[in-house]
């Protein structure tokens, strides 16, 4: 019976060791049995497990967000791992379990992150939008530290919002060296500020994992909340009615297609250049993610968020550098 983590574990693995409840649903197996369908995840990933012939005291003790103890047995199913569950328990604080160690976390730093993040608002020398960016960061930080950029797409990790605001910045901050047309300050404004009502969008809690959107979300989603709140911010520190518009405007435009939430194109260089920056680095965090789990002169399976491509990793890494 092994302590493993998930990446370790393999078909006809016996294990034994503590998990978080991501997501739970409780469902009918087609013998009329009732079961619990569990999304397990520590540090390294995610695995889904079964509990058969569930009682209604399961359905209500193990639920979203819970830390459990787990002995079960893994197996493949349609190609992937599934722990079946022979017995488990609720942890309790007698087995000394640490937060970080149950779910994916972003590689650097929470308060090292956030300190940078406020020198590049140091940078935005226009008043209006370094208040609106200041006022706005100091009263979220602490979600800010803590939340995902998403449910479970890019950057759905622990402090990963932080993360991909930060990578955005420092794309955004030698876009700006090549092309002068750019508005720096409005540009670190926009991509500081374009996600940043996932916070209200989301619940994440403590474990910095989403388990479902607030009511506000659902109704509104991120786009429709952060202009609400730049408006908002906007008249509460005295901002001027252009500066508030144009970031109200990038917010707006910056998933630039209508079918992905964006009423309104860039029409402004910033916003366009916001939508792209956003792009990059989801895919180049998703890529990342397929080909650290890739063998090298492998293929990976294809990937939904890449439009269902295969990624290759080289076997080589770099072609250019000599074998």
């Amino acid at each position: 019976m092994e302590n493993k983590k998930i990446c370790d574990m393999k078909p006809g693995d016996s294990v034994q060791t503590f998990f978080l409840i991501k997501a739970v649903d409780c469902k009918t197996s087609n013998n009329n049995k009732r079961y619990l369908d569990i999304t397990l995840s520590d540090q390294t990933g995610e695995m889904n497990a079964k509990l058969w012939d569930c009682s209604p005291a399961d359905e209500a003790q193990y639920v979203a967000r819970s830390l459990i103890k787990v002995k079960g047995a893994v197996f493949e199913w349609q190609g992937k791992l599934q722990l079946k569950i022979e017995k488990l328990r609720l942890a309790g604080s007698e087995d000394g379990l640490v937060i970080a160690n149950f779910v994916p976390v972003a590689p650097r730093d929470a308060e090292g992150m956030y300190a940078e993040l406020l020198q590049f608002v140091r940078k935005i020398e226009h008043a209006d939008l370094n208040a609106i960016v200041s006022f706005i960061i100091d009263d979220c930080k602490k979600k800010l530290l803590i939340y995902p950029a998403a449910k479970s797409n890019h950057h759905a990790v622990r402090s990963g919002l932080l993360y991909h605001i930060l990578t955005m910045l420092q794309l955004g901050e030698q876009t700006c060296r090549i092309y002068p047309l750019l508005n720096k300050d409005l540009l670190f404004a926009g991509i500081i500020l374009h996600d940043i009502a996932k916070l209200d969008e989301m619940d994440a809690g403590e474990w910095g994992i989403v388990s479902e959107y607030t009511a506000e979300g659902e109704l509104l989603g991120h786009i429709v909340q952060g202009i609400k709140l730049i408006d908002r911010v906007a008249r509460k520190v005295g901002a001027g009615e252009e500066a508030s518009l144009l970031l109200q405007h990038m917010i707006l435009s910056h998933h630039y297609e209508p079918e992905f939430g964006s009423p309104k194109r860039p029409m402004i260089p910033e916003a366009e250049m916001l939508h792209h920056l956003d792009l990059i680095d989801a895919r180049m965090y998703d890529m990342q993610k397929v080909l650290g789990n890739t063998p090298p002169g492998r293929f990976s399976e294809k990937v939904w968020l890449l439009q269902n491509r295969k990624l290759y990793k080289a076997a080589a890494g770099n072609p250019e550098e000599p074998v």
